[in-house]
């Protein structure tokens, strides 16, 4: 069960990173500083529940 839930976490933050690149050049070719501020926030946002993640798994595997 533990596995299912780091994969889902996993998933969680590869969208988000994913979301938040698009967001990122979408603001950049339509010259949009705030869609780009919010596509660095969601990416922002995937690296924190990655490390969340890995973080969670470190513990469940006793390490």
């Amino acid at each position: 069960m533990a596995d299912k839930k780091g994969l889902s976490d996993k998933m969680k933050a590869g969208v988000s990173k994913a979301k938040g690149e698009i967001k990122d050049q979408v603001g950049n070719a339509k010259n949009d500083p705030k869609m780009q501020a919010e596509g660095k926030n969601e990416k922002d946002k995937g690296e924190f529940q990655e490390k969340k993640s890995e973080m969670k798994d470190r513990i469940n595997n006793g390490k």
